[in-house]
């Protein structure tokens, strides 16, 4: 791909979740979170994506404090569930021919103590079902950013802790720990994975 043909592509940035208001604050929708932020920040509105695609789409343009000029950018919220996250993103890339170097997925992440970040290209899905949908339809080179949410305490199943409210204490954090994983996600698309890295990983 030229540099001409690069910077007319847009990026992709897909925040992972399970749609519908009974799971809106769940850990498990933390990617819904920041892509909601986005948004916002874009000064956009997701709407349905058309298509047969299943998605919620915000489109706009999106740049880290200081960067030289702001970046094109799809947001895509899958209205699929979890499990299905890999078609909707994977429809939208191809019809626009975003390439994987230019998708971004965010997601939340049970070995990343809560309140951290890390962001990062490709690896395993770690048994997050999202990402193991993600990977199967579109490989595994795309970028990450990783919220950090914790482990399940005592016996607790990960599948209940993750479909389970932030606890009351986590809330009172939540909007700013929002807040910075959406400046990670402008960084990222901004100045780049290495800049990103030494900025929000912690």
């Amino acid at each position: 791909m030229t540099d001409a043909t690069t910077a007319t592509t847009p990026w992709l940035v897909a925040g992972l979740g399970n749609p519908g208001p009974e799971y809106a604050g769940h850990r498990h929708n933390a990617g819904f979170m920041v892509a909601d932020l986005l948004a916002e920040r874009m000064g956009g509105r997701f709407k349905a994506a058309g298509r047969g695609a299943r998605a919620q789409v915000c489109e706009g343009r999106l740049g880290a404090p200081g960067s030289p000029e702001a970046q094109r950018v799809v947001l895509v919220k899958p209205m699929t569930y979890m499990n299905l996250s890999g078609g909707p993103v994977a429809s939208i890339g191809g019809y626009l021919k975003i390439p994987l170097e230019r998708t971004v997925v965010i997601h939340d992440e049970l070995d990343i103590p809560f309140g951290a970040l890390r962001l990062k290209r490709g690896g395993g899905d770690n048994g997050h079902n999202g990402l193991k949908s993600v990977t199967g339809t579109v490989g595994r080179d795309y970028l990450r950013v990783r919220f950090g949410v914790g482990r399940p305490p005592g016996r607790m199943e990960v599948a209940a802790f993750v479909l389970r409210d932030f606890s009351a204490a986590e809330r009172k954090e939540l909007d700013h720990l929002v807040d910075r994983a959406a400046d990670a996600v402008e960084t990222l698309i901004g100045s780049g994975l290495e800049r990103a890295q030494n900025t929000y990983n912690s």
